[in-house]
C-alpha cells in the first residue's frame, strides 16, 4: 500500500471541503449535479472518444496501482541472479531449467529459457528489449488515459461555468437569484480545475513512476541474464547489476 497517496487524497478532499467551510460557504456548496453532470460525465465523454478502448480499459486496470503499486524488489532479484549465474558456472546452464519451471513471472520466465536454450547474447537482449519496450508504451498509454482527462477537466469546467452564467443572465429581472446562480456557476470551474490538479495529473505522475520503476528493473534482469551467458564471475555480475540501484 503507497501511504503516501493515501494521505494526498485525504489531503486533497480535506482542503477542497475545509476551503469551502473556511471561506463560509459550505461544504454543501460543493455538490452541484449540474456541474458534476458537466465537468465529470463530460470528461469521461471526452476520454472515450480520445483513447482507443484497449488502452482504456488498460488505463482503468494500472489505476489501482497509485495505491498498490507492483511490489519491486530489486535486491531479492540481484541475489537471485547472482545465484543462477553460481549454478550456471558449476553446473552449466541446463542447469537452470528448474528455475524455469518455478517462475511466475513470465517476463523473467522468458529470458531464463533462453539462457537455457543456448541463445546468444545479442539473442537475448534483443528479443527481451523489443517486450520491454512494448510493455513499457502500453503502460505509458494507459497513464495517459488519466492526463488526458486532466486536460479535458478544467475546459469543461469551464464550459460549465459559462454555461452556468448563461443562466444568470436569464435571471437579471430577479435580483435574488443572481448570488446563487453566480456561485452555482462557479462550481462548475472547481470540480474541472480541482479533479485535474488533485486527482487526474497526480495519478497520471504516480503511474508513470511506477512505470520507469518497472522498466529500470527489466532492465537490470536483462543485462544481468546476458552477464550469465557470457559467462562472467557472479561477483562482477552483482557490481554492475547493483548500479541500477538508488
Amino acid at each position: 500500500m503507497d501511504k503516501l497517496s493515501v494521505v494526498g487524497i485525504v489531503l486533497a478532499l480535506m482542503a477542497l471541503i475545509g476551503g469551502a467551510i473556511l471561506k463560509g460557504a459550505g461544504a454543501g456548496a460543493l455538490l452541484s449535479p449540474a456541474a458534476f453532470t458537466i465537468v465529470i460525465i463530460g470528461t469521461l465523454a471526452a476520454i472515450f472518444v480520445h483513447t482507443p478502448t484497449q488502452t482504456f480499459v488498460h488505463g482503468m486496470k494500472m489505476a489501482k496501482w497509485v495505491f498498490v503499486p507492483p511490489r519491486q524488489q530489486p535486491e531479492a532479484l540481484i541475489e537471485r541472479i547472482v545465484g543462477w549465474s553460481g549454478t550456471a558456472r558449476k553446473q552449466g546452464l541446463l542447469a537452470l531449467e528448474g528455475s524455469v519451471e518455478g517462475e511466475s513471472d513470465p517476463f523473467i520466465r522468458k529470458g531464463l529459457q533462453m539462457l537455457v536454450d543456448g541463445a546468444e547474447p545479442d539473442a537475448i537482449r534483443n528479443i527481451l528489449e523489443v517486450e520491454l519496450q512494448t510493455r513499457e508504451h502500453l503502460d505509458l498509454q494507459g497513464a495517459k488515459v488519466f492526463e488526458g482527462m486532466g486536460i479535458y477537466a478544467p475546459t469543461l469546467g469551464i464550459i460549465g461555468a459559462v454555461m452556468g452564467l448563461m443562466a444568470v443572465l436569464k435571471n437579471l429581472a430577479d435580483p435574488s437569484k443572481l448570488g446563487h446562480g453566480i456561485a452555482a456557476a462557479f462550481i462548475a470551474t472547481i470540480y474541472g480545475i480541482g479533479s485535474a490538479n488533485l486527482f487526474f495529473l497526480p495519478m497520471a505522475a504516480k503511474l508513470k513512476a511506477v512505470v520507469a520503476e518497472q522498466t529500470r528493473i527489466r532492465e537490470m534482469l536483462i543485462e544481468g541474464l546476458i552477464s550469465i551467458s557470457q559467462g562472467e564471475n557472479p561477483r562482477n555480475i552483482e557490481s554492475k547489476l547493483r548500479g541500477y540501484l538508488h
